[in-house]
């Protein structure tokens, strides 16, 4: 590959990559201890229920958890198969076969990851796009089995209720919270950048932030200490009510953190075919099941950092387990994403989308796809930096440009978020992420841009930063989109391409590669071309 060298003056380039230290809200502060009644610790199958808040559901539907592939023997392999007619027929490949029908963000290569087998082996009775290109949800591929003692393979949880899909649209967490009459409504946070916050509002943040349902996190909450609905019985469940017992986690905030992280881990690990097996408290390791989807997933990987292999297989029980405390809750998920999936329908593309930045003014691609939020989850961002003889951070005359038209949805705390369908909803639809934006000048809440407006500054406010520049990230119906994936990250033309490590990668175009560098290196230098009829 070609690799492009634009000669500009000699300049230092701010050092761009995002920080690893506390993430946005600042430092957090351990609040003031409170003494409470005792409390039995959370057992692996359901507490004992009480009455919990009335919740608005959607039109009743016929829910479709069951698993969406099945076994069945098989004989000749073939790609694809018809009749003379053109009247397509089942094909088959040699020995046991599974029946799989394609899932929301399936490609063929994250396919033949799950199943542990080429993508070679996998055949249809239609012609299959290229590997990396997304699936159409429903495609029927006839896969060999060749996996065995995998996880029980019963969907557990639907994509959407992991995500901050449009089925969060209706919950107000709050009054939620409020209602449940627990310790949560009573629990206070100290942030250094924010001050006290209530409980419901950090995990109303932690859900935004990270794109998480909210729904999920209080039920996460009430399954491990009984916030939600009671009162901690210990300290173990007071001090740390997701159930990470480390005094580096200790805290509400913290515990999010790591748990949010977890989630992110198992779902988009899954997504993008890095996770195909669980490592248990005991040391057990399980095969995933491959016909899982992303969203049973998550919840699997997130227990089995804390548990047993036994004591999972209770808690994964939709009798007696977290999904039926969550359906308690909350009423039955399913119902809600039989309304709103798939989350990526048939033929979903991403909009045309430019560089984020003026024309003609020398920027540098200074990190590869890395996680959107914290430290660790979605590889959905890359970064770029604006050139300056001087590196750290530093005030920036350079100007962030809107990529495409939209809403600004959130403006705050060095973010801003563009809602490119305009309907108001960031759980909706795509939407685009900037972060480490500068407050002065920054567009306001509220405010309709048109492809090229400017959206602010690039600096280090959003959290730790080694250097002033712009964290650019994408979702879709709520959930993050992999920079380098079926939808990879495409800006005039340059595509995204991960790395061996996060930060990592490259931008190309054609025989054109920019390499990733933090430090501003001449390979990753990069200019916006001017339109022709700008050029004077």
């Amino acid at each position: 590959m070609k690799k492009i060298f634009i000669v500009v003056p000699i300049l230092a380039l701010l050092l761009g990559a995002c920080g690893e230290a506390p993430p946005l809200w600042g430092a957090y502060q351990t609040p003031t201890s409170v003494s409470h009644a005792p409390r039995d610790a959370v057992p692996a199958a359901l507490p004992t229920l009480t009455a919990s808040p009335t919740v608005t559901a959607l039109p009743t539907m016929t829910p479709q958890p069951s698993a969406t592939a099945t076994r069945e023997p098989s004989a000749t392999a073939t790609r694809v198969v018809s009749l003379e007619d053109g009247t397509p027929v089942l094909p088959t490949v040699d020995g046991p076969a599974y029946f799989y029908y394609s899932q929301s963000g399936d490609s063929l290569k994250v396919v033949a990851l799950h199943f542990g087998v080429d993508v070679e082996d996998i055949v249809a009775n239609s012609e299959l796009p290229d590997e990396n290109v997304l699936l159409n949800p429903g495609t029927l591929l006839v896969i060999p089995e060749v996996l065995t003692d995998t996880t029980p393979n019963t969907q557990i949880f639907p994509d959407s209720e992991i995500v901050l899909s449009a089925t969060s649209i209706d919950f107000d967490t709050l009054s939620y919270v409020e209602k449940a009459g627990g310790y949560l409504r009573e629990h206070r946070d100290y942030l250094g950048s924010t001050g006290w916050s209530t409980g419901a509002e950090s995990v109303e943040r932690h859900a935004f932030e990270n794109s998480f349902n909210p729904r999920l996190l209080l039920a996460l909450i009430e399954y491990e200490s009984g916030w939600l609905r009671g009162e901690p019985g210990n300290i173990s469940q007071s001090d740390y009510p997701l159930g990470y017992i480390d005094v580096t986690k200790r805290g509400l905030f913290r515990q999010m953190m790591v748990a949010v992280q977890d989630l992110a881990l198992g779902y988009y690990g899954w997504r993008e075919g890095s996770l195909t097996e669980l490592t248990f408290l005991d040391g057990t390791t399980k095969r995933i099941a491959p016909d899982l989807n992303a969203g049973s997933v998550a919840i699997q990987y997130y227990f089995a950092q804390k548990l047993s292999y036994e004591r999972w297989l209770q808690t994964m029980d939709k009798n007696v387990g977290f999904p039926a405390l969550y359906a308690e809750l909350f009423g039955d998920p399913w119902v809600r994403a039989g309304s709103i999936e798939p989350l990526f329908p048939a033929g979903l593309t991403q909009p045309p989308l430019t560089l984020p930045f003026e024309p003609g003014k020398v920027w540098a691609y200074t990190g590869g796809p890395h996680s959107a939020w914290e430290h660790e989850g979605a590889l959905a961002a890359i970064d770029f930096a604006p050139a300056s003889n001087i590196s750290g951070c530093v005030e920036s005359d350079r100007w962030v440009l809107a990529p495409a038209a939209g809403l600004v949805v959130r403006s705050e705390r060095g973010l801003v978020m563009l809602d490119l369908d305009g309907d108001g909803n960031e759980a909706t639809g795509w939407n685009l992420m900037f972060l480490h934006i500068a407050t002065e000048k920054r567009v306001p809440l509220g405010t309709w841009l048109e492809p090229n407006d400017r959206i602010g500054r690039p600096s280090c406010e959003g959290g730790i930063s080694t250097g002033t520049h712009l964290h650019f990230a994408r979702k879709y119906n709520g959930e993050w989109i992999l920079a380098d994936g079926p939808l990879a990250f495409n800006l005039d033309g340059w595509v995204a391409h991960a790395g061996d490590k996060p930060y990592a990668g490259t931008l190309t175009r054609g025989d054109e590669t920019i390499t990733a560098s933090q430090v501003g290196e001449k390979w990753s230098v990069i200019v916006r071309e001017v339109p022709p009829e700008d050029e004077e």
